[in-house]
């Protein structure tokens, strides 16, 4: 399998704080990869570096071998990679298919001057933004605001305006998290259907759910990496397990 994502000593400093420490990584193309560990583990500054909101102190990213260190955040959806945050980040005022529409809009490569051109290119756009939103489950949404929807359906939204980016790459930072539990498996099935056609990196709280649809999980812990492997080996580790229960 190719490795999409290479991460090479990674490592944040804040002051004289190592939020993360010397922490690699290689994603396979066309897998789900779970990053876990306590709180304050560095999971979310690990994740922040890899999708540029912030530079590392020390260390490469390197996503289809092209070296992505540092790139600002607001270039990666042009390269293949795409963000879906812990905290929804959705148009409240806009429809759903506005939302999605916007997306895909803004990170078409084409040009605006060659978009007004030609109808056709509306009429693609559109036709992306109905099938996005049908993938996500939320075509019977389509023309509502976004402020109109269920905090789940929120998150659901979030996740096709990720879409709308094309991505090869999804990063997910807790897409399950403040959902009920019929949102949540909903969320955890749409996660699972989206690996059939998406490389996915996802941090999660629900240790069911990454245990149940990731095939490489690393976990981390005070900023370091302390273990990587299957969900078998990792539930059957006494690192992890150490770590869990506030050992070290």
């Amino acid at each position: 399998m190719n490795k999409i994502l290479k991460i090479q000593n990674l490592t944040k400093n804040f002051g004289n704080v190592s939020a993360v420490s010397n922490v690699s990584i290689e994603v396979e193309e066309g897998t789900i990869h779970s990053i876990i560990g306590p709180n304050g583990a560095g999971k979310s500054t690990f994740f922040n570096m890899i999708s540029g909101v912030i530079p590392p102190s020390e260390g490469n990213v390197y996503y289809k071998d092209k070296d992505i260190t540092g790139f600002e955040s607001y270039k990666l959806p042009h390269m293949g990679i795409a963000k879906c945050f812990q905290i929804t980040n959705v148009f409240p005022k806009l429809t759903v298919r506005e939302n999605v529409w916007a997306s895909i809009f803004s990170c078409s490569h084409k040009s605006k001057i060659d978009l007004f051109k030609s109808m056709n290119d509306f009429e693609t756009i559109d036709k992306e933004t109905k099938k996005i939103i049908t993938d996500v489950g939320l075509s019977h949404k389509i023309d509502d605001k976004a402020e109109e929807l269920s905090h789940g359906q929120q998150r659901m939204l979030e996740m096709a305006i990720t879409l709308g980016a094309k991505p090869d790459l999804l990063l997910l930072d807790e897409p399950t998290q403040g959902l009920a539990p019929e949102a949540t498996v909903e969320m955890t099935e749409l996660i699972r259907k989206l690996s059939k056609k998406y490389t996915i990196l996802l941090i999660e709280h629900k240790m069911h759910i990454v245990m149940e649809i990731s095939k490489i999980i690393t976990v981390l812990n005070f900023g370091e990496k302390i273990e990587e492997g299957t969900p078998n080996q990792i539930k059957n580790s006494k690192k992890v397990q150490d770590a869990y229960l506030g050992r070290k």
